[in-house]
């Protein structure tokens, strides 16, 4: 298969990935970590840098008293992220009206 980047089709799932490039995208990692941000570069273990990141980390306590479960999440904005592949769960293009 000829690989022709200067096409918008999408052949290949990699060919979501590159063509969010320099677009907000959103990332779920294993951890409960979630990340919004631009897409710098990849590679295809999905090794990321990304760019003006948001990032929510959802952590769950126990009550010691009722047992009952507390959410509690935490975000932070990082000016540029290399994110690690091997911890990717999901990767979310921006939406596109008219594909």
């Amino acid at each position: 298969m000829a690989d022709d980047t200067s096409s918008g089709a999408v052949e290949e799932p990699l060919d979501l990935i590159r063509l969010s490039l320099d677009e907000r995208i959103y990332v779920k990692m294993k951890n409960d970590r979630e990340l919004r941000g631009r897409l710098h570069a990849y590679d295809q273990h999905l090794n990321m840098v990304l760019g003006d990141v948001e990032e929510t980390i959802t952590t769950v306590e126990v009550d010691d008293e009722t047992y009952e479960e507390i959410y509690k999440t935490s975000k932070r904005n990082v000016q540029m992220l290399f994110v690690r592949g091997d911890g990717v769960i999901l990767v979310s293009p921006p939406l596109r009206v008219g594909i």
